[in-house]
C-alpha cells in the first residue's frame, strides 16, 4: 500500500465515523455512521426536529427535480433519503427491514390488482391508472379490515 493510502486509511479510522464499513447496505450504513456521530452529540434530541428535516429536505428535491439537473436531482434525493435513515434511527426501527416490508406489501397489492383484472379478462396493459388505482385502494381497505 502506497504511504498516501496507508496515511488517509489512518486518518479515517481516527475519526469518529472510521471503520463504517462502505460494503454495508447504504440504509444501514447511514444509520450506523448517524449513530456514531450521535454518540458525539451530533444529533437532533427529537423526531419532530428529524420530521422538519425530512420536509426540508423533500423541498429541496421539489426544486432540484424541477430544474431536471440529474446530479442535483440525485443528490437531494440522497440526502432526502439520508435523512429517512435518521427518523428510522430516532425511532428504533431498522429501514432495511422496513423496505422489505413495504416491498412485500407493494408486490401482495399489485398482484391483487392483476387478478382482480384477470377476472375480468383483462391485464394491467389493458387497463389505465384510474382504474389501477381504485383496485388498489380497494385492495388496501381489505387488508385494513383484515
Amino acid at each position: 500500500m502506497k504511504a498516501a493510502e496507508r496515511a488517509q486509511k489512518g486518518a479515517q479510522n481516527d475519526s469518529t465515523l472510521g471503520g463504517v464499513a462502505l460494503g454495508l447496505p447504504a440504509l444501514t450504513r447511514a444509520v450506523k455512521l448517524q449513530k456514531r456521530a450521535a454518540r458525539v452529540g451530533f444529533d437532533w434530541p427529537s423526531t419532530d426536529q428529524v420530521i422538519d428535516k425530512i420536509r426540508e429536505e423533500a423541498a429541496e428535491l421539489v426544486e432540484a427535480r424541477d430544474t431536471k439537473d440529474k446530479p442535483d436531482v440525485e443528490e437531494e434525493f440522497g440526502d432526502l433519503m439520508f435523512v429517512m435513515a435518521n427518523l428510522a434511527r430516532h425511532l428504533e426501527i431498522d429501514p432495511e427491514a422496513a423496505l422489505r416490508a413495504a416491498n412485500a406489501k407493494f408486490t401482495r397489492r399489485f398482484q391483487s390488482i392483476e387478478a382482480a383484472l384477470a377476472a375480468r379478462g383483462l391485464t394491467p396493459s389493458d387497463s389505465d391508472l384510474a382504474e389501477m388505482d381504485a383496485l388498489w385502494n380497494l385492495v388496501k381497505s381489505k387488508e385494513k379490515l383484515t
